[in-house]
């Protein structure tokens, strides 16, 4: 954890385009709420339908016109060379100075339909066409990307992120902490100097983790599980074990060195400030 240690907290909160006015008038009023915190940056997340990366445009544009720093996810699997090339410029009159690149969900057909068939190439891409001017987020993942062979492979797919240009990383939201501190001390090992925050998920609703979990390969340990499911649908236990667990997390992670966080708000600001007010923040 020694390149974690020395680095400055960055405190980042992450929310996904909403689809209707009244979605809209909410997400504002968690940013409101959650500026206060003085967050680095609020990211917001990327489709590859039409609509959806619309939506992602119009929300930094609103988080950005009220004051506040907007890093829009970028995904490279669905987007040809021209197409980056046109959101980079729509971000740069924007004044956007941050980016989280990715490589994106492989379409339902299992066909590739951009240019980028993996996140290093995108983010090569970006540096080659934009030179220093985004910070640049990566994603990492601690208990290793779902479709990754072996746990090397994951940690060269990493290392290829970062050699293209990365500047720090995310990573996928966790509840072992072990997972973070060993993948932390793996890249080390292979000479990786960066912030590697770690993403947090607020535990509020168990089905709606569960399905995420499943579909991005973080697991939920045993004993949070299970207890989780002894509260059936007592939707006031779950969340006052979901914070207590989570607020647990957070404090272990930052005691022990871990660079700041990134908290997976799903556009609610009240279980993040719950998190943020016990620790202290």
């Amino acid at each position: 954890m020694d390149t974690q240690k020395k680095r400055p907290r960055i405190f980042s909160f992450e929310f996904f385009p909403p689809k209707d006015d009244a979605a809209r008038a909410k997400l504002r009023d968690a940013t409101a709420q959650l500026a206060q915190l003085r967050p680095k940056f609020f990211s917001v997340t990327f489709g590859a339908g039409g609509s959806t990366r619309a939506g992602t445009y119009e929300t930094v544009k609103d988080i950005q016109i009220a004051g506040h720093a907007a890093a829009p996810h970028i995904s490279g699997i669905t987007s040809t060379r021209d197409d980056i090339r046109a959101l980079l410029k729509s971000y740069r009159a924007l004044g956007i100075r941050h980016l989280v690149v990715l490589r994106g969900d492989h379409p339902k057909d299992g066909a590739v339909h951009g240019d980028f068939r993996y996140a290093n190439e995108l983010v090569e891409f970006i540096r080659a066409e934009a030179g220093k001017d985004f910070n640049i987020e990566v994603a990492a993942y601690p208990e290793f990307h779902p479709e990754a062979p072996t746990a090397e492979a994951d940690l060269d797919n990493f290392a290829r992120k970062v050699r293209a240009g990365a500047n720090s990383a995310i990573t996928q939201y966790f509840f072992n902490p072990d997972a973070y501190y060993r993948f932390v001390d793996a890249c080390e090992q292979r000479g990786l100097d960066l912030p590697i925050v770690p993403g947090i998920m607020p535990i509020t609703n168990y089905k709606q983790l569960a399905r995420f979990s499943d579909a991005c390969g973080a697991e939920i340990p045993r004993w949070i599980r299970k207890r989780l499911e002894g509260y059936s649908d007592d939707l006031d236990a779950i969340r006052a074990f979901g914070l207590d667990v989570t607020t647990e997390l957070c404090q272990q992670l930052l005691d022990a060195g871990a660079p700041g966080l990134h908290f997976y708000t799903l556009n609610r600001a009240g279980p993040t400030c719950t998190i943020w007010e016990r620790l202290g923040l």
